[in-house]
């Protein structure tokens, strides 16, 4: 698949007046599907159990959330 970053960052506006401690950058996820055009026909895909478990037939749609508090979660799996 291409190369992509699913987590996306930006820097809110802090206004000098708010009562709480500001959080200066926020992140969010973006789904895999964003980035394909198309569903190019063959992907491969998930067995009926696994499917049922991740959400989605095809491995390459397939996005598990992960805490932005906890980037380590992201480097164990990968090993």
């Amino acid at each position: 698949m291409q190369n992509y970053t699913p987590r996306k960052c930006y820097t809110p506006y802090v206004s000098p007046f708010d009562p709480c401690p500001p959080q200066k950058v926020k992140s969010y996820e973006t789904p895999p599907h964003l980035y394909m055009g198309y569903q190019p026909y063959g992907l491969p895909q998930f067995s009926p159990q696994e499917a049922l478990c991740a959400g989605t037939l095809w491995p390459a749609l397939y996005n598990p959330y992960y805490s932005p508090y906890k980037p380590h979660q992201r480097q164990e799996e990968a090993e």
